[in-house]
């Protein structure tokens, strides 16, 4: 069973960073497209950064240039460092991936890991 655990959330003030991790088990981060999202009260869920298994990043127009992701295969494991914080960057931060058996997909998420960017 897939299982992605998220951590490194906390609160910071603008113009500051945080690391977030995601652990991941029952699956390879280096196999599958692992993603960041996020969701602020009252807005939907949006996409932060993604990384596909051959290391192709795609980024929000709005963290582009402050966020990168990254993956450590060794620990199976995903990173969103992010630099140069807002406060609309305050958010719950998911990881997510998804595999796919035949014609059937399976989205798995984190639990969440909350960020708070004031000051």
């Amino acid at each position: 069973q897939v299982q992605l655990v998220e951590s490194g959330g906390g609160a910071v003030q603008p113009g500051g960073s945080l690391r977030l991790s995601c652990a991941a088990s029952g699956t390879r981060v280096s196999s599958n497209t692992m993603s960041w999202y996020r969701q602020a009260p009252g807005k939907e869920r949006e996409l932060v950064a993604s990384m596909t298994p051959g290391g192709y990043t795609t980024y929000a127009g709005s963290v582009k240039g402050r966020f990168a992701i990254s993956r450590d295969n060794a620990k199976n494991s995903v990173y969103l460092q992010m630099n140069s914080l807002k406060p609309e960057d305050t958010a719950v931060y998911y990881c997510k991936t998804y595999t796919v058996y035949g014609a059937a997909r399976y989205d798995y998420w984190g639990q969440g890991t909350q960020v708070t960017v004031a000051s």
